[in-house]
């Protein structure tokens, strides 16, 4: 990996390892939807005057079907599902959870974009490894009745629109500017979402949102979701879509410990047994094999 594709996988990895940390702040006081029309109100009001200076407006405006398409796999439901489930789940589990992109990313890139290369014999072996891992975690924690394998589920759901989402716009939007898609898909999920976001804001905010509420819709906004799509889209160019989901080790790693030293979230039996065998298994379904 070059010193540039580095840079961007250290920077993307942790924007998107903090957000189950705002988050599961965030939901102490706001509706999941308030929570994602305030993502990408802050995010679109960033991008969009940066995508009509660099002229990366119009192209995406032109592609809107496929834009659309990418917004509603990769924020609409997602979003929904992750933001929904930590009220329910630990942060570190989310982050965990979303660790298995990669595998849906190989499977993908095999079905989807025609990829053979990647079904060698240590790929299969990482995605064995990983989803008994994830079974492992869901398992053990079931029983003990520390986790929900409902919302285990909807975070597990999230992951593949993760890994189509980006499938998609290299497949079908390459050539249309990276700030142009993200500044337009933002602007589409905030339409989407606004009526039950405004619906929902006055009753929120007459029960007096904490600072770190608020603190925590801005961090998501703007580090969360402006900035960490941008430097996604670059890391994905430099490095290729499959290769790039590898950024979810680093999620999983951030999202573990925020949740551990500042939420005081236990590390169950399940994440620590899990959590070796998602990373591992992860890594070799997802690296190129000879």
């Amino acid at each position: 990996m070059s010193r540039k594709g580095l840079l961007l996988f250290l920077i993307a990895g942790f924007a998107w390892g903090v957000p189950y940390f705002f988050i599961r702040i965030a939901v102490q006081d706001f509706s999941a939807p308030t929570i994602i029309f305030a993502r990408v109100v802050v995010g679109a009001a960033v991008l969009i005057p940066l995508a009509l200076k660099q002229g990366a407006l119009l192209p995406a405006l032109k592609a809107w079907r496929w834009v659309l398409a990418f917004a509603a796999i990769e924020m609409i439901g997602p979003w929904w599902l992750i933001t929904t489930a930590e009220q329910h789940i630990s942060s570190g589990l989310t982050g965990l959870l979303i660790a298995t992109v990669p595998f849906f990313g190989v499977l993908i890139a095999y079905f989807f974009m025609g990829d053979k290369s990647v079904f060698h014999p240590k790929t299969v072996l990482g995605l064995v490894i990983g989803f008994a891992g994830v079974i492992l975690l869901v398992g053990i924690d079931s029983i003990g009745g520390q986790v929900d394998p409902l919302w285990v589920g909807a975070v597990v759901v999230a992951s593949i629109g993760y890994a189509l989402a980006p499938a998609i716009a290299s497949a079908k939007i390459s050539h249309v500017p990276t700030v142009g898609v993200i500044a337009l898909s933002m602007a589409m999920v905030a339409v989407i979402y606004a009526v039950p976001a405004v619906l929902a804001l006055p009753a929120e905010i007459s029960a007096a949102p904490s600072i770190n509420s608020w603190i925590a819709l801005a961090v998501l906004g703007v580090v969360c979701s402006a900035i960490a799509f941008v430097v996604f889209f670059e890391l994905m160019k430099e490095i290729g879509a499959a290769r790039a989901t590898l950024i979810t080790h680093m999620n999983t790693l951030v999202a573990i410990l925020l949740g551990t030293i500042f939420l005081a979230e236990p590390l169950t039996v399940g994440i620590l047994l899990g959590v070796p065998l998602v990373l591992v298994g992860s890594w070799f379904a997802a690296r190129k094999h000879a």
